[in-house]
């Protein structure tokens, strides 16, 4: 297999193909298809397709000269369009799997291809625009070699091929991998510099491209360098090629107000602005690009197509008020670093520009626009992120004309205003701010046109009934007075009511006009990360985070609608229609499986038409909505009993599927049907759980699932699976419960780490279903915590509500793990905040014997009169293990006694281990030793504790010494007495509390400082002081 390697560097396309491979970190050459991918190869295409073509150009080229090799090749492809296909892209793939022989490949792909290359064009675009995550390392330098070669041989079409290769360079994003690529690209773009001048698009996208990228590479001496190459590089094209950049429109002014600081940035924005035709003749100032439109393709080359995918499949599925754990996905995924905050920009850009939905999009439950990009606007970390965001999102306001430019790209800033007036009326105030204050401080000498600009925009607003008028926004009394005089005096046209201010219901309008060059496959409505905007509706529930999800009995209640397949049917092919019709009349179950077999069989015939599974998909998912309401798991449960349940017509697609190899083509046709049906029907994919766990058929195929939820277009096994356990978790918690021990089982790296899903159980059983989950664990046949994740999951556990806390800790309870693996979550715990974790621990902790990091932890908690926890923890110790609690307790008081005031000081609250100071640990004896004051407990008369007191009170301060007077008084009784016999003593100190505190008050030191350490203490070597640490030397007379 070909090894990952985390710093690729491409080299020079004058070296070798195997060159290449040694610097991208080959470690073997892989022969055949599958090594292309980390997870699972793009090469198993229903036909096994480009592994089927490298094996028949290898046999055809092995062991025979090079010259026999290229009349074999000639004379095979000049058989006929699917040979000519066949050895393209069998040379395509041998120069991605095997870098030794990649040169020559080539020479034979220019000496065989009759078209161009186009074959081998579109197969590169599909793999960047569908698989490039995917590919190891290798394979990514040997197709950027490639893609460097077709430029040199002056393909055409290759300037596609860049322009994809650059949407796949992230923004926000300066991982080692990212780097390289936008490094490999660039490189490419100025060596063939002549070639890129050919092509005014590519000249503009790589432009757009690279001034974006600009602001995010700063820092490193590396990306130092290569902010340089980019800055180079795009001056030197917008100078000479101006007119080509100014097809990008006004955001290329925003992209340049973004690096005008840079020195060579600076002086053309001089040009620009004072001198424009020396950049053009035909350019007339900066007003001629701020007056023109972005086109969307702009917008949407600084989105990668993982980005892209993700957020399409979001919005046609995610309803508003369920964003939430998508959102905290997309936080993960792609924003999550502070190098990320920029992406924010091109996202809320992208929302305006490119999305714009349908109106049944609009006028459906899906997650609108304006809640994602108000959530984008109140998670921003920076000030700077913040600003700029804000000015993306009112961008189009500023120079917005009614006739060239669409209302869509302006409505969602309203809308957020709106929406967020009730519940973040801070939000709507800083939005409405920053529009009054853009209007003067955008560009002075413009300011007429943005006002007439933002004027437009408003009154189109209105005009479209985006909102019915804006008195109730503008002079609302949310807002300040200052604001509402700015508000007044700018815009005075729309703040006067005609009728009582009434609450207007907003339509995110059905009636709204489309853009005209919309493509209906371009409707990617973005859906976003987390949850500013989650539960902003009234109907929402705004306790808990995860209580929306519990009012589905509703569902129940739907009436059901005739199915109607008529608009799929006349896209099938004649004997698929029948079959489907034969099984829309199918009177029972049987008859039913056996026509669904049928259509099964049909499916895996080496003639079937693949593009029909799409059609096919929707068919059945409405011919069987039936199967997807309801409870799935029998009300008892039975070997028998579950048989019947996964008897279902649509489950014989599971069936097939289990009694199939992975590597037959057939495997990969059924999970592409599969897949078409998870994207039509997201309950699919949890029915398929249900199979797998409960039918005899499909006994240790649980692996299945990974490779269906990689045919999915999610891509990813954590993804899909955490999708569908929510489905479930909304639908049936019965079969929840049920599918959990093997979830667990199967898929531990995607699980044991998860506090998502076990927060998605917990949020919803019952005490009857813990018990049962319990029992589980108890028996060995559920594990849901391991020592290395344990921690983070219980620390992510403080924020749920107060039942999902006790079943989180009752399961962790059922798992033999050490308590000392979780015991650094008391520095997260405060009295006020999680008494349901702390009532946990504290009586899991009586149960232990403590250790000195037990010890340590305990007194590390902040003193507080109402925190009775560590008092009581202690005195418990005290009454079962007070030898060894001394012996802790003794050492811990001299360790940190020992330490210089300085250094106790500086110790941080974040580090790994919690903060401890010596006068932490007096105030919990003091309030200890309180607690004991009328019980028979003789604990602090042990020899360990008035030794470690004794030598504390040897080193420490007045203001201590008069602060803990009652408590250094033991250690002077314990010094008195020490020559008298071991039981006198021990009467002794245990009476000497009560007898002190009974004669003189001490007074209370007036303020807390450190113990210091006495220089007259000893006069002894530092050898010497080591060794007073020890419990032998603590109790001689050292004053």
């Amino acid at each position: 297999m070909i090894s990952v390697h985390g710093n690729c560097h491409l080299p020079g396309s004058s070296d070798s193909p195997a060159s290449a491979s040694r610097v991208a970190g080959t470690t073997g050459v892989c022969h055949n298809a599958h090594g292309v991918m980390t997870h699972c190869s793009f090469f198993l295409t229903p036909s096994q397709r480009l592994e089927r073509c490298m094996s028949i150009v290898t046999s055809m080229t092995a062991g025979v000269s090079e010259r026999e090799a290229n009349d074999a090749l000639n004379a095979y492809v000049c058989k006929g369009l699917p040979q000519h296909e066949e050895i393209c892209l069998g040379l395509f793939t041998l120069i991605l799997t095997e870098p030794a022989q990649a040169q020559k490949c080539y020479r034979d792909l220019a000496l065989v291809s009759r078209d161009g290359m186009n074959i081998v064009l579109n197969k590169i675009n599909q793999i960047l625009m569908e698989k490039y995550l995917k590919l190891q390392d290798t394979c990514r330098t040997q197709l950027v070699w490639l893609v460097r070669e077709l430029v040199k041989s002056g393909v055409l079409g290759a300037d596609g091929v860049c322009m994809t290769f650059m949407k796949q360079i992230a923004g926000g994003d300066v991982t080692a991998k990212n780097i390289w690529l936008a490094e490999s690209v660039l490189d490419i773009l100025t060596e063939q510099r002549e070639w890129v001048l050919k092509s005014s698009i590519l000249i503009a996208m790589a432009v757009y491209t690279y001034l974006r990228l600009i602001v995010d590479h700063h820092g490193t001496a590396q990306l130092q360098a290569l902010r340089q190459k980019e800055v180079d590089f795009c001056i030197s094209l917008l100078r000479e090629r101006f007119m080509e950049c100014l097809m990008i429109g006004r955001d290329l002014v925003r992209l340049l107000q973004n690096v005008a600081r840079i020195p060579e940035f600076e002086l053309l924005w001089k040009d620009i602005i004072h001198n424009p035709q020396a950049l053009s003749p035909q350019f007339t100032g900066i007003l001629q690009l701020l007056q023109s439109r972005t086109s969307r393709k702009f917008l949407a080359c600084r989105l990668t197509p993982d980005m892209e995918t993700k957020l399409l499949f979001m919005t046609s599925r995610v309803r508003f008020g369920q964003q939430k754990r998508y959102q905290d996905w997309f936080q993960r995924q792609y924003l999550s670093t502070p190098d990320s905050q920029s992406l924010r920009c091109d996202l809320i850009r992208y929302i305006c520009g490119v999305v714009h939905p349908s109106n049944e999009v609009l006028s459906s439950d899906i997650l609108p626009r304006w809640a994602i990009i108000g959530w984008l606007l109140t998670t921003c970390t920076s000030n700077v992120a913040a600003s700029n965001a804000k000015l993306a999102l009112f961008y189009d306001w500023l120079f917005f004309s009614p006739d060239k430019d669409s209302i869509m790209n302006i409505e969602p800033a309203i809308l957020v205003m709106h929406h967020s007036m009730k519940p973040h009326p801070a939000i709507t105030a800083t939005l409405l701010d920053f529009m009054c204050r853009i209007i003067p401080n955008f560009y002075p000498p413009l300011e007429g046109h943005v006002r007439q600009g933002v004027f437009s925009s408003l009154n189109h607003i209105v005009e479209k009934r985006v909102l019915a008028h804006l008195a109730p926004l503008f002079d609302n009394p949310k807002l300040d007075k200052e604001l509402r005089a700015m508000l007044r005096e700018k815009f005075p046209e729309f703040c006067s009511s005609p009728s009582p201010p009434v609450e207007v219901k907003i339509e995110e309008p059905v009636s709204m006009e489309m853009d005209n060059h919309m493509s209906d496959k371009d409707e990617s409505c973005y859906d976003n990360a987390e949850a500013a905007f989650s539960d902003d509706e009234e109907d929402l529930n705004s306790k808990g985070k995860k209580r929306e999800f519990r009012f589905h009995p509703i569902k129940e209640t739907v009436v059901e609608e005739p199915v109607d397949i008529t608009p799929y049917l006349d896209q099938l092919d004649e004997s698929l229609r029948d079959k489907v019709l034969q099984l829309q009349k199918g009177s029972d179950t049987e008859a039913q499986c056996e026509v669904m077999q049928e259509i099964v069989d049909q499916v895996l015939e080496e003639d079937f038409d693949s593009e029909q599974l799409s059609v096919l998909a929707s068919c059945l998912q409405e011919l069987f909505k039936a199967h997807f309401r309801g409870e799935v798991l029998p009300e008892e449960i039975t070997e028998e009993s579950l048989e019947e349940s996964v008897g279902k017509p649509l489950y014989l697609i599971f069936r097939n599927l289990c009694q199939m190899q992975e590597d037959n083509s057939s495997f990969s046709l059924l999970l592409d049907l599969l897949s078409e049906l998870y994207q039509k029907q997201p309950k699919i994919g949890y029915h398929l759980l249900y199979y797998l766990r409960a039918s005899k058929a499909a006994a240790g195929k649980m692996n299945l699932y990974e490779s269906f939820a990689q045919a999915t277009q999610l891509g990813d096994l954590h993804t899909c699976l955490m999708m569908d356990m929510k489905a479930c978790q909304e639908d049936d918690v019965r079969l929840l419960c049920h599918l959990t021990p093997s979830i667990y089982t199967e898929f531990p790296d995607e699980t044991l780490r998860s506090g998502e899903l076990l927060n998605m159980i917990v949020a919803v059983i019952d005490s009857a279903q813990l018990q049962e989950l319990v029992c589980h664990v108890m028996m060995g046949n559920l594990v849901m915590f391991r020592k290395d994740s344990v921690l983070n999951i219980l620390i992510q556990s403080l924020d749920w509500e107060t039942f999902e806390q006790y079943c989180a800790w009752q399961l962790f309870l059922a798992h033999n793990i050490p308590l000392e693996t979780i015991i650094p979550i008391l520095q997260h715990l405060k009295y006020k905040e999680h008494p349901e974790a702390l009532s946990c621990l504290l009586l899991q902790l009586r149960r232990e014997k403590p250790s000195e990091e037990m010890v340590k932890m305990v007194l590390s908690r902040p003193c507080h009169p109402d925190d009775q926890f560590t008092t009581s923890i202690l005195r418990h110790w005290c009454m079962k293990h007070d030898e060894l609690l001394a012996e802790h307790i003794k050492s811990l008081l001299i360790k940190n006694n020992s330490l210089p005031r300085k250094r106790q000081s500086l110790r941080s609250s974040s580090s790994k281990l919690a903060q401890l100071t010596l006068e932490q640990i007096l105030e919990h004896l003091d309030n200890l030793r309180l607690n004991l004051t009328n019980t028979k407990q003789n604990f602090f008369s042990q020899t360990p504790i008035l030794q470690a007191l004794q030598h504390v009170q040897a080193s420490c301060d007045e203001a201590h010494k008069m602060k803990f007077s009652d408590l250094f008084s033991l250690a002077e009784e314990y010094e008195d007495s020490s020559t008298k016999p071991p039981k006198s003593r021990r009467k002794a100190a245990l009476s000497s509390p009560r007898s002190r505190k009974n004669a003189t008050q001490p007074p209370n030191a007036e303020e807390d400082t450190g113990c210091r350490w006495s220089r007259q203490e000893d006069t002894k070597p530092k050898p010497t002081k080591r060794k007073r640490k020890g419990s032998s030397a603590v109790g001689s007379d050292s004053d």
